[in-house]
């Protein structure tokens, strides 16, 4: 037998292992987005999720094909700067305009565990252990997690919102983009919407109707990337978050 031929053999008779990666060091995904079905709940007076099936294979059609009815703030959501801010007056571009950057990226998930119905404070958000307020360092996407709305399909009013103190603060630390786990920054009641206009004056983007009951609080990668709905006030997302090595 030749040396080559040996050589072949002996590693064809060798035993060897391939290095599997350790599922312990690969991300994990977490999907922050609720199910959209007709039994999810919309704002009160705002459009419902329907279904308008226009042909189905089933009943002999070449294709199934369908038709959604729903208002663009359904579910997990993005906000455009138009829905709380007059874009003949200031800067409030449409959703379509928004920079990607605004919802792709590392983020800090916080909690906040407030009552119902009162706004988030700066004071209200939970830190690592000896971590001084003023101190506090996130990423650029903060979401927070309040658990004041644990049901999309059991509509409750008394949500908690975001103080406008909360929002001035995030955004001297760089923050531009902050989810919450309820269907809006403000109280349902309110009506000169503070924290959308500090907000907008902050040029700070928004993300609501997250679900974040699951995610335990820390840093990861958000994608949550809007529709390129030309002129329209918000668009539908699918969230998720990637945990980070």
């Amino acid at each position: 037998m030749c040396l080559c031929a040996s050589v072949v053999k002996s590693l064809c008779l060798c035993p060897f292992t391939v290095p599997m990666l350790s599922t312990a060091l690969m991300p994990h995904l977490y999907d922050i987005s609720p199910i959209l079905s007709p039994t999810i709940n919309v704002w009160p007076g705002d459009t419902p999720l329907t279904r308008e099936v226009l042909c189905e294979i089933s009943k002999g059609a070449t294709v199934t094909l369908s038709t959604m009815h729903a208002t663009v703030h359904l579910g997990a959501h993005a906000d455009g700067p138009n829905h709380y801010g007059d874009p003949t007056k200031i800067q409030a571009p449409d959703i379509a305009s928004r920079s990607l950057d605004f919802y792709l990226g590392p983020c800090t998930v916080i909690d906040a565990p407030v009552p119902r119905g009162t706004r988030v404070a700066p004071s209200d958000l939970v830190l690592s252990t000896n971590t001084d307020l003023k101190k506090l360092s996130v990423e650029p996407r903060v979401l927070i997690r309040t658990s004041t709305f644990p049901d999309f399909e059991n509509w409750n009013q008394d949500f908690a919102g975001l103080s406008v103190e909360l929002i001035d603060f995030l955004a001297t630390k760089g923050v531009r983009t902050i989810g919450v786990d309820t269907p809006s920054v403000d109280l349902q009641e309110s009506k000169d919407l503070p924290a959308h206009k500090a907000i907008l004056r902050n040029d700070i983007s928004i993300l609501e109707g997250l679900v974040l009951r699951d995610v335990p609080p820390g840093r990861y990668e958000l994608i949550a990337l809007p529709l390129r709905l030309v002129g329209f006030d918000a668009s539908p997302v699918r969230a998720i978050l990637r945990t980070l090595s």
